[in-house]
């Protein structure tokens, strides 16, 4: 048996010669590549977000006949832009059995600089609805 750090020959003839560590050289390429992924993500959150945003809130809703429904809701935004709303009634078995979408222009500043406003939106219904609510909103010349 040989002494030392040296392998054997028998086992350096089975697996080879043990490879020089270079720990420290790899760790560092490992360290900056996270980094660098970390300040990527980062910067694709931040110039996401930049823009005008809109909000919204459900409110209510009801019925009035099995065609004809009434959606409740508020929606928050920059007081100079103007919002699409998406609003959709949905039956029991969570089928889309009505839909329209309303445009909110721009209005007077609120608190904040943003403005929310109260929508009340009727909409006809292919069958009778159990549910009815906004399933999305978006700055006009933004995703249309």
């Amino acid at each position: 048996m040989s002494s030392g750090n040296a392998p054997t020959p028998r086992v350096a003839n089975r697996y080879g010669a043990p490879k020089p560590v270079r720990a420290a050289g790899r760790r560092r390429w490992w360290v900056i590549g996270a980094l660098a992924a970390a300040v990527i993500t980062i910067g694709i959150f931040a110039f996401s977000t930049v823009g005008p945003r809109v909000s919204f809130k459900d409110v209510g809703f009801s019925f009035s006949s099995d065609q004809q429904a009434r959606v409740d809701f508020e929606v928050t935004k920059p007081t100079d832009a103007t919002a699409h709303c998406a609003v959709q009634v949905l039956s029991e078995n969570y089928a889309v059995v009505g839909w329209k979408v309303v445009t909110i222009g721009p209005g007077p500043a609120g608190a904040g600089g943003g403005r929310t406003t109260a929508q009340q939106v009727e909409l006809r219904t292919d069958s009778p609805g159990v549910s009815g609510g906004v399933d999305s909103c978006w700055i006009a010349g933004t995703r249309d």
